[in-house]
């Protein structure tokens, strides 16, 4: 597909690339509306033996194949590896595909355009055929200095479009989670393990203030899910409350925030603060951490962010990783679980990196016969996450806070079970930034 991106649009560039390919778009990293170019129409005659082009403007295409050929190859150098840059071959060839799709083209245009296509494809996809995420990176992409931090303020919030929102958990789930996209126009950059401050519109009513600012981890990789730094998405679960005497939900206590972000649809508003935070960040400096992610529900949001970014884009990060991630996820069934099919083609694609263990508590058993908690799943491995852990891993904790008492109880029997003193074991791992919570 990347070949038929480049050879369109440098088919368009063929037929007016002072205004598909100028200059002004290199250094903006733009190119020209779709909607212009799809006013432009090729100067390509259909015949029975194929395309020709037309006698009379056969100099003037002549020239227009140079410099499109020049024009494509410096953008591509230009802007190398960078998604933008992909996209908008993307449009591009949404708008003039329909028109050449099928056409021969001659042999000497043909071979102007593989150039100039094959010096495209080398910088922009590196000769992978696949396109790269670096162009949000530090230097060097692991250093923790340029972190962004609260470019958004509560009294100055942005204003963000909602892409997409929809439910992402079965019918027998326990409540309704939703999965929301939403367009920062590249003005709130972030990164992974960072959170999103969102005002829902209106004002309480008690006071008529404006309601407060509610904070929600960050469920995308910096680049997005359209990977066009743009982006960004939240993990949201609908707060209802369960009257025992209405025996219905009760509006009056509902979350005012999660509902307003699980009712929006496409195009609707969102005012978001920061981003915020700096406990979950990926220690990248070393390649070869492990790192072990224990979440309850919605706290899965950081580490989908973390494993786009090890596994699923083709980030620095992901070029360099050879540790082994571990997600432990506890929810209540399996229409509860959230994003098992990307956890499920990152475990066939990476087996040897991506480790990935349920807790269901109404569906399976722990050790004693009762229901399988979070910390009940991870004492089933206790040896190896300690072992991990004395060897340099981090480990993560993300959900609700009532995770964190059963948590600990249970690391401290095992901590008991070695000798260990488990206040000092804890000391040396806050110590050494190994210990990462953030709970709500």
């Amino acid at each position: 597909m990347a070949g038929k991106f480049l050879i369109a649009a440098a088919l368009v560039a063929l037929v007016r690339p002072s205004v598909a390919f100028a200059p002004a778009a290199v250094s903006s990293g733009r190119f020209a509306d779709p909607a212009v170019l799809s006013s432009r129409r090729t100067s390509l005659e259909m015949s029975g033996d194929g395309a020709h082009v037309v006698p009379s403007k056969r100099s003037k295409v002549a020239r227009r194949i140079g410099k499109a050929a020049v024009s494509f190859a410096t953008i591509a150098l230009a802007s190398a590896g960078a998604p933008p840059a992909a996209l908008a071959a993307k449009k591009v060839v949404e708008e003039v595909v329909p028109v050449v799709e099928g056409t021969v083209i001659t042999v000497k245009s043909g071979i102007a355009i593989a150039a100039a296509a094959g010096i495209a494809a080398k910088a922009v996809f590196g000769g992978s055929g696949e396109t790269k995420q670096d162009f949000l990176e530090a230097e060097p992409y692991w250093d923790q200095k340029t972190v962004p931090v609260n470019t958004a303020k509560a009294k100055a919030p942005f204003v963000g479009k909602v892409i997409s929102s929809k439910r992402i958990v079965g019918p027998k789930a326990t409540g309704e989670t939703c999965h929301i996209v939403i367009d920062h126009q590249g003005e709130l950059p972030y990164w992974e393990g960072q959170s999103f401050g969102v005002v829902a519109p209106g004002a309480r009513a008690k006071d008529g203030k404006p309601h407060s600012v509610r904070l929600y981890s960050i469920a995308a990789s910096r680049y997005g899910d359209d990977m066009s730094g743009k982006t960004t998405s939240l993990c949201v679960r609908r707060a209802n409350y369960w009257c025992p005497e209405l025996k219905a939900d009760d509006p009056a206590k509902a979350g005012v925030c999660s509902n307003f972000l699980c009712d929006t649809t496409a195009g609707d508003d969102v005012q978001l603060t920061g981003p915020s935070g700096k406990v979950m960040l990926i220690p990248e400096e070393d390649p070869k951490t492990d790192i072990i992610m224990v979440a309850t529900g919605t706290g899965i949001a950081p580490y989908r962010a973390f494993v786009r970014r090890l596994f699923v884009e083709k980030t620095p990060a992901q070029a360099a990783y050879q540790g082994t991630a571990w997600l432990f996820l506890g929810v209540a069934n399996t229409d509860a679980l959230l994003y098992d099919d990307e956890w499920q083609d990152v475990k066939t694609n990476y087996p040897d990196n991506f480790r990935l263990d349920y807790a269901l508590s109404r569906e399976q058993s722990n050790k004693s016969g009762g229901k399988m908690y979070i910390q009940d799943k991870v004492e089933e491995y206790a040896d190896e996450v300690f072992n991990r852990l004395d060897a340099g891993g981090h480990i993560y904790f993300c959900g609700l806070k009532g995770m964190m008492p059963g948590i600990q109880d249970m690391l401290k029997g095992v901590c008991e079970s070695k000798d260990i003193s488990y206040d000092d074991w804890l000391k040396g791992l806050k110590s050494k930034k190994q210990w990462h919570v953030e709970v709500y």
